[in-house]
């Protein structure tokens, strides 16, 4: 399904609800407090500028009492999509931030790796997957890197671990074109990298990665996410603690300027086994 008929679907996703919950007699602040979001998301699904989670969808159908439509159409806009069922809300709400900050403990951040790299970690992901799959999943991929392009990108922070850049992803060639372009990236100005040194000992949040996006017309989010499982975070105490986490990353990690040394000379390094072997 193409990008403009998945956001097509979200409308009439959200032109449903809204005359659902007008025919029901139920104003927008209403359904959201008894479905557990504030009145301003109810307004925004119906506007399709973000998309409810399905435990969302399925308390509408409670509330509205829509006998599972709301979930149907959830479930089936999320099998359409061509990322991760966990990760597809999430991957819609980079479309629209206003401004976007991530931590990664493993991997370079999707927005940021090229073709090469992403091939290379879908390809150890999914052994037994087609090649054509792979395409369409490094696709996707790649297609999320459109929102850095253009005059209103949102500024992009990423902190990152050293084990991200020491980690040869699909061999010495390959993570050097990768951290190459983390390089261009941030002499572009499209991204701020900092780097975790592994001198750096003991860090908040070590395992998970996490990314917190900013909007001129809602509260800020969090999304983060582990083992074949994502969690998107709404809850302003439970935003404000992972954004808290995310100022200590910044403060354990080296400053810009030396990030980006040990980022060009991890490149080198690697540029140069791929001219010994």
């Amino acid at each position: 399904m193409a990008r403009g008929s998945r956001q097509d679907a979200w409308e009439f996703f959200g032109a449903e609800l809204k005359r659902r919950r007008e025919v029901a007699g139920v104003t927008q602040g209403e359904l959201g407090r008894r479905v557990f979001v504030s009145g301003g998301y109810i307004g925004q699904f119906e506007q399709a500028i973000r998309k409810p989670q399905l435990d969302v969808a399925q308390r509408i159908d409670e509330v509205l009492q829509t006998d599972g439509f709301f979930e149907r159409l959830c479930r089936k806009l999320i099998d359409k999509s061509p990322y991760a069922s966990y990760f597809a809300a999430a991957a819609e709400l980079e479309r629209v931030t206003t401004e976007m900050c991530e931590f990664a403990p493993t991997l370079v951040p999707g927005v940021l790796q090229t073709e090469s790299y992403a091939r290379a970690i879908m390809r150890a992901s999914n052994p037994f997957t087609p090649e054509e799959s792979i395409d369409a999943k490094v696709s996707a991929r790649l297609e999320r890197a459109e929102i850095l392009k253009g005059p209103s990108r949102p500024p992009l922070w990423v902190v990152m671990h050293e084990t991200v850049l020491r980690t040869p992803a699909g061999g010495p060639a390959v993570m050097a074109e990768q951290l190459e372009h983390l390089t261009a990236a941030m002499t572009d100005r499209k991204a701020l990298v900092q780097v975790i040194p592994f001198a750096a000992g003991a860090y908040p949040e070590m395992s998970s990665t996490l990314k917190l996006m900013w909007f001129s017309d809602a509260p800020p989010t969090a999304y983060t996410e582990a083992w074949y499982s994502g969690v998107l975070l709404d809850d302003p105490s439970m935003v404000r603690r992972a954004t808290a986490s995310y100022d200590l990353m910044r403060a354990t990690a080296l400053s810009p300027e030396a990030s980006r040394d040990l980022i060009e000379s991890t490149a080198k390094d690697f540029r140069q086994c791929t001219t010994t072997t």
